[in-house]
């Protein structure tokens, strides 16, 4: 298995916009002005969501989605260094459709590729190695971490750690989301699986193992999440999105415990522009943490329409994500991963049966 968040260890305002810079000048031209008012594709005008710097118009369903690819559950996001945008997402097809989708930045269709990982796409984050850029693709079927160029041609793939012993059986392994260290290594988040934490060197060679099912200082309930902290300020840590114990816990670079943090509700995965925290959250809202971990925003928050979304069935699942004509405009149902551009505006992925791509532009 193989794995590696979003960003390299070169400095930017954003993890996924480290290798971004190229690409500024096409996204500005490309996303264009903010129209206050404008209208969707259903002729319905966007609304508005944020407050003060944090202000964005909300554009549901963006891109433009070819006819070969019916969007699955839209799991994950992350943009490279020339603007290009790149959605996973988790078909339940029977014929297996591409995972991953590329978007430039006015939402045209450019590529797709990887059938194989129709059943599982999950995490997706693009990593800086020398010259190249290269994506890192978490797959919870296959139970797979794979590297990639980004037209799709597998580098490598890796399944779990042997060297721990801490599993039995392959099916204790479904890995969710990766973390690049600023030394080149990785970290592999086995979210569905058994809740630990792995550490690589830049070769993808296992370094140690940490965490496992629990409550206490350490221990996580599905860590889905996973990211370098290095803003400003702060010394470089290690976040997680321990999402079952809804709770931010961070970790020194060796997998010590170091605390908790956030104001969070079911937190998912991170980005970094800056001194801020991008925490896209499963219960219906996408929060901006300061460098303190203090809220800045909850976008789309209303505490009413979270009540609804998160309203089960009689099967014990969540009744709104599979009734797209309930959702509401400037409302999330299941962000399951965020990220920036370089101009500072937002791509929203969910969790939900349709898939559901939001551009928060800024204003």
């Amino acid at each position: 298995m193989s794995a590696s968040n979003r960003a390299s260890s070169e400095s930017g305002p954003s993890r996924r916009e480290f290798i971004k810079a190229a690409g500024a000048a096409v996204a500005a031209s490309a996303v264009g002005p903010t129209i206050l008012g404008a209208a969707d594709k259903a002729g319905v005008k966007n609304a508005i969501v944020g407050t003060g710097e944090h202000t964005y118009e909300a554009i549901h369903n963006w891109g433009e989605v070819p006819s070969h690819i019916k969007w699955g559950e839209t799991h994950g996001v992350a943009v490279d260094s020339a603007g290009l945008i790149y959605i996973k997402h988790r078909s339940r097809a029977e014929v297996p459709i591409d995972a991953v989708a590329v978007f430039d930045p006015a939402g045209k269709f450019v590529r797709s590729f990887g059938k194989e990982y129709h059943q599982g796409g999950h995490g997706i984050d693009i990593r800086k190695d020398g010259n190249e850029e290269f994506l890192h693709l978490c797959d919870v079927f296959n139970r797979q971490v794979i590297k990639t160029t980004l037209t799709g041609e597998q580098v490598w793939k890796m399944c779990y750690p042997m060297e721990p012993e801490v599993y039995q059986k392959v099916s204790k392994f479904s890995p969710t989301n990766v973390a690049f260290g600023s030394d080149g290594g990785f970290y592999v988040a086995d979210g569905y699986g058994s809740h630990y934490i792995h550490q690589y060197d830049k070769n993808a060679r296992w370094i140690r193992t940490w965490g496992g099912e629990g409550t206490e200082p350490g221990k996580m309930k599905t860590p889905h999440g996973i990211w370098l902290d290095d803003r400003p300020g702060r010394e470089p840590s290690l976040v997680v999105a321990d999402r079952a114990n809804a709770r931010l816990q961070y970790f020194t670079l060796d997998g010590k415990h170091i605390g908790f943090a956030g104001d969070v509700s079911f937190p998912a995965h991170f980005d970094i522009r800056g001194t801020e925290l991008l925490v896209p959250d499963l219960h219906a809202r996408v929060s901006i943490l300061d460098k303190d971990n203090k809220t800045i925003v909850h976008l789309g928050y209303d505490p009413e329409w979270t009540k609804l979304v998160l309203e089960k069935d009689d099967k014990g699942g969540f009744k709104m994500r599979g009734q797209p004509e309930r959702w509401e405009n400037g409302k999330f149902v299941h962000p399951h991963d965020a990220c920036y551009d370089k101009n500072g505006n937002i791509f929203v992925v969910e969790w939900v049966p349709t898939g559901r791509v939001t551009l928060l532009r800024k204003v």
